[in-house]
């Protein structure tokens, strides 16, 4: 992904939430890249977190998942000469990092210690809906089209939430309702806040809340027992190099690049690729109502799409 080279400032901010802005034809392509990665990584990403703390604790995976690959982006992007963050930087960083990486990873990490991955990606899709309503009292409401393309994927979500029943386990019911909830503030947070450039941003955001987490396993008693299945270790590979270093990465990119409502449109996406991972891979079942719910969720999808590119 191409290195974005600007600092976030005030009147940057401005021109990337008008309404005036138009995204050239490179732009669009690295635009549909990402969201192509956010689609399908972060889809299996929930599998790989499954998979992940069946032999390590979730918030010791979390903690390790982000600060490896926080430390990874961050060397490499030193040794290419980027700065390092100034203090300010590195505050809105750390407050997003807390929101995204700790509240919203850290959230459905724990979850699926109870929770089935299918259901924690169909959870996770309260996302947009959220982000929403904060951008909306920050006072930048969505457009028509675009409130269209949210309910017709909130009505998706509500049909695939009757496959499972999300409350057979209350603590991680309970999880899967706060986790969207901060990644929903920090996706609206993010353009409002001076952050580092570029990649460095996904840096910073990932060193301070890997290390937060490791705080966390340590508080709450975390410890490995026995040694890591091999399975284990390879989802947490998987999870550090392609779920944080590219997908998370991508994420940073769209929230600088389109709205809010789009840029959070992979949580409506990510519960079919998370489902049809199931099927394929545990033995899951989907039924015809399972399809139809995927069937409104993409078109939901799509209409958000065109709201954006509208306006």
């Amino acid at each position: 992904m191409k290195e974005t080279t600007h600092t976030v400032t005030q009147d940057v901010r401005e021109q990337l939430t008008s309404s005036q802005v138009q995204p050239g034809m490179g732009d669009r392509v690295r635009i549909v890249l990402a969201l192509l990665a956010l689609y399908i990584i972060w889809g299996s990403t929930y599998l790989g977190l499954r998979l992940a703390i069946s032999s390590i604790p979730p918030f010791l995976v979390a903690g390790v998942r982000f600060l490896i690959a926080g430390t990874l982006l961050y060397t490499s992007l030193r040794l290419r000469g980027i700065s390092n963050p100034s203090r300010t930087q590195w505050l809105g960083a750390a407050i997003i990092g807390i929101l995204l990486v700790v509240v919203g990873n850290g959230g459905v990490t724990f979850a699926e210690q109870w929770v089935a991955s299918g259901l924690a990606a169909v959870a996770v899709g309260a996302v947009p809906l959220w982000t929403a309503l904060f951008v909306g009292l920050m006072g930048k409401w969505p457009a028509r089209l675009e409130w269209l393309g949210l309910v017709l994927g909130f009505v998706g979500l509500l049909l695939l939430n009757l496959e499972h029943g999300m409350w057979a386990s209350p603590i991680g019911a309970v999880s899967l309702i706060l986790a969207p909830m901060g990644w929903a503030l920090g996706s609206a947070l993010g353009p409002r806040l001076t952050l580092p450039t570029g990649l460095m941003s996904s840096a910073a955001q990932m060193l301070v809340g890997g290390g937060v987490l490791l705080v966390l396993a340590l508080v709450s008693g975390e410890h490995i027992q026995r040694m890591p299945t091999t399975s284990s270790l390879l989802a947490l590979g998987y999870l550090i190099l392609i779920g944080s270093l590219v997908a998370y990465s991508a994420f940073n990119y769209l929230l600088l690049h389109v709205r809010p409502a789009l840029a959070t449109s992979y949580a409506y996406v990510n519960p079919v690729v998370a489902v049809c991972l199931g099927v394929g891979l545990a033995g899951e079942q989907i039924t015809l109502l399972g399809v139809l719910a995927m069937l409104i969720i993409l078109t939901g999808v799509g209409i958000v799409s065109m709201g954006k590119k509208r306006r």
